[in-house]
């Protein structure tokens, strides 16, 4: 089923957006059913963006710069002195309308699912060979990310190529509280609530099957949607999948796989990754999740001086980019970001939570899952086709033996040659790759 214009075409205009009401032929004629057009369009509200970048510049303006200390690079977190060249270039260079018109070169929509007006980007393939169809996926992004990640890869998944290739119909939605999609206003929206909103998303688009992928806090979202509706997910790709509990075999290969490493079939990525044991799975993991706790417990706290701060906001995201893309860009004054990243698409992200005000909101997600400890669904098994890309750099490596602890049915386990955490805007021809070779084994076995 379409999102044709149907029934009723309105103009309404509100916070800098255009939005129009389309009706599903099929849907009852209630407000659950409605899907909005939207599209974030500057350029009839001009004077809105005046106002946001009168704003935004005030507020650049009145920073106060720290200097770093001497030789600390991005030890200390993101490097006062190359902070304040990327302060330059997004006061005087980004150009925000811009790249307004690059996010609408994909159709935008909303749709109110469980009281929670839902964001998402639905992209289909053109131009498919008579007789041909497309294969439904659902990409789902994480913290600090957001649908943007997914830029590069549309293309690749979607665009008709080579005969007998597979071509994807994606749809990326926001996770509510993230980006253009609305905050939960009540306490416990977690990420199986997600994963429900999402099924009902991907239902009211008419799929009845469909494949889904996800990395950060998509991985678990996607994961819980293949735990509900195994019969609806046909196959569950994901770029992170750290362990939720550990087994007897994890703790065994954990204490015996350095001298026996065939015994548990790890690989010299693993050994490398894996010890020595306290190094890498403690030392290494405390380093980099101090921002973790914060938000599982105090989200409001931090999340309040971020909201207010455009510098202070930019930095605690980036930094994340940097960090979380290869731990050895901290040994760089610069962080490494413009060795995978370009400003501008890096700036885009930040903008799509300063404009949104969803920096809070999307921090507490933290809290609605981490804060209430191990839960039910972290002990059930995943019974779908699984497909795991293991990114080089990824902060937390997952051995296809601890995988598999989890996911009963993984098909697809591929060691990429290079990549981190934000792989599907870092890397999206090897992401692209390999959706596409999970999602071949996975018909070939239908």
């Amino acid at each position: 089923m379409s999102e044709a214009k149907l029934l009723l075409t309105a103009s309404l205009l509100y916070t800098s957006s255009t939005v129009r009401v389309l009706l599903f032929p099929k849907d009852p004629i209630s407000s659950a059913s409605y899907i909005l057009d939207f599209a974030h369009n500057i350029h009839s509200t001009l004077g809105r963006l005046r106002q946001l970048q009168n704003d935004l510049y005030h507020r650049i303006d009145q920073t106060r710069p720290v200097p770093s200390l001497e030789d600390s690079k991005f030890h200390y977190g993101f490097n006062s002195s190359y902070l304040q060249k990327v302060v330059s270039y997004w006061r005087n260079d980004f150009d925000w309308r811009r790249q307004v018109d690059k996010l609408n070169q994909y159709p935008h929509f909303k749709t109110k699912i469980e009281g929670i007006d839902v964001h998402y980007i639905h992209v289909k393939p053109k131009n498919l060979p008579e007789g041909a169809c497309s294969i439904p996926l659902l990409m789902v992004h994480g913290w600090p990310g957001s649908f943007y990640e997914f830029y590069g890869i549309l293309p690749l998944l979607t665009e008709t190529g080579r005969t007998g290739d597979i071509t994807f119909e994606v749809i990326c939605p926001s996770i509510p509280g993230y980006g253009f999609s609305e905050a939960p206003h009540k306490k416990g929206f977690d990420s199986v609530c997600t994963a429900r909103v999402f099924l009902k998303l991907m239902k009211r688009l008419g799929f009845s099957q469909f494949y889904v992928q996800g990395g950060d806090w998509g991985w678990i979202i996607t994961t819980n949607m293949a735990q509900l509706e195994r019969k609806i997910v046909k196959g569950l790709h994901v770029n992170f999948a750290p362990p939720e509990k550990t087994s007897l075999t994890m703790i065994l290969s954990m204490l015996l796989g350095h001298y026996f490493p065939r015994l548990f079939g790890f690989t010299h990525h693993d050994i490398n990754k894996i010890y020595p044991l306290m190094q890498n799975l403690v030392v290494n993991r405390l380093k980099e999740t101090g921002y973790l706790h914060i938000q599982a417990t105090k989200p409001d706290t931090a999340g309040r001086g971020l909201n207010d701060s455009p510098v202070g906001l930019m930095a605690y995201i980036l930094e994340k980019f940097s960090t979380w893309t290869d731990l050895e860009f901290t040994n760089l004054e610069d962080g490494g970001l413009q060795m995978k990243f370009s400003l501008d698409d890096l700036l885009t992200n930040v903008m799509i939570y300063w404009t949104t005000n969803s920096i809070i909101p999307s921090m507490r997600f933290y809290k609605e899952n981490i804060g209430k400890g191990l839960q039910p669904h972290n002990k059930i098994p995943v019974l779908v086709p699984t497909g795991l890309a293991i990114f080089p750099n990824e902060l937390v490596h997952t051995p296809e033996l601890w995988a598999k602890q989890k996911y009963h049915k993984l098909v697809s386990y591929t060691l990429m040659p290079r990549g981190g955490h934000f792989a599907a805007m870092e890397e999206p021809e090897l992401m692209a790759q390999d959706i596409r070779k999970f999602v071949k084994i996975v018909q070939g076995k239908n």
